[in-house]
């Protein structure tokens, strides 16, 4: 019970912190729907369904992966900063660090690129849990720094060379770059990082955007993430507005899916209509209970949860 009270306090005192400063900042606290009829199509995300009854017709809705899409409809119609705390939905993620339903913090400032966003996330992470100052890598140098290789320049051959030499072996990895990098980041890097200071590492490959601008050099994205004793707290984007672009980005994600043989998923029009409106801006996504986790010294996931999956 003790541990329990303490975990609930924690998150509260927590919560409360968060409010204070986002409310410093005038940045205003919102609230967007958990169902929506369509989501976010990329391959890594497995969303939950359900099924509205309606009279006419049965129609599906998705427990939302993240708050983006009605967050970015919001700041297009006029919100200015924005900022919510609520749950998100991830089917298939199970672990020390992942449970289906999770706690997000996610915000939106306007006339912010990526940089700047990751000045507030520095000073956000030291309100919350006392953080040193963090240290900023790009892509490139922390490829270099860990395992000596120029992630624009290797060929895939170096990439698998590099995993095989560090005792990976696997003969299901597909054939793209793209997943040898990711592969080897998350195997070789992720693991490393922030063990004393929080760090950024930004500017990652175009083909890992997402949602992000691609920047002037045409090689890399405008997207940060955020690490901290080994684990990824947050994810950012310098936003991309140009519905065009979104579009050809989701027509491709579908294709990827198609290919998985993944459930195939509409495309939210209304999120690109908006998309077209959307202000000059940077957002990011941070896990709250990875946060809590760090902030209670725990190791997983269900130490810190009131009711983790297997409990609900």
């Amino acid at each position: 019970m003790l541990t329990i009270n303490s975990n609930l306090r924690r998150r509260a005192e927590i919560l409360a912190e968060i409010r204070t400063f986002f409310a410093k900042r005038n940045v205003l606290e919102v609230e967007t729907p958990l169902l929506s009829a369509s989501t976010n199509p990329a391959p890594h995300l497995q969303s939950f369904t359900t099924t509205l009854e309606l009279s006419e017709a049965p129609k599906t809705y998705y427990l939302q992966t993240s708050p983006e899409f009605a967050m970015k409809r919001l700041l297009a119609a006029g919100s200015g900063d924005i900022y919510q705390i609520c749950k998100a939905f991830r089917n298939q993620e199970i672990g020390s660090l992942h449970n289906p339903e999770f706690t997000i913090l996610e915000w939106y400032r306007i006339s912010f690129d990526h940089h700047a966003l990751m000045d507030e996330m520095d000073k956000l992470l030291n309100n919350l849990i006392n953080t040193p100052k963090a240290k900023r890598y790009t892509y490139s140098e922390i490829f270099y720094n860990y395992l000596q290789l120029d992630p624009f320049a290797s060929e895939i051959s170096q990439l698998k060379l590099c995993a095989k030499n560090r005792g990976f072996v696997s003969e299901e990895v597909s054939e793209e770059e793209s997943v040898w990098l990711e592969l080897l980041f998350a195997n070789f890097i992720e693991p490393q990082l922030g063990k004393e200071n929080p760090v950024f590492i930004y500017d990652f490959p175009k083909d890992q955007a997402m949602l992000a601008r691609i920047n002037p050099d045409n090689k890399t994205a405008a997207r940060f993430e955020v690490y901290y004793q080994g684990i990824e707290l947050a994810n950012g984007f310098y936003e991309l507005n140009n519905a065009e672009e979104q579009r050809k980005r989701f027509l491709d994600d579908l294709g990827k899916r198609k290919g998985l043989q993944l459930p195939m998923i509409p495309i939210d029009e209304n999120f690109l209509a908006a998309l077209a409106k959307l202000p000059d801006c940077a957002g990011v996504a941070l896990g709250l209970d990875r946060l809590l986790l760090l902030a209670n010294g725990k190791t997983s996931i269900k130490e810190i949860l009131s009711f983790p999956i297997d409990c609900a």
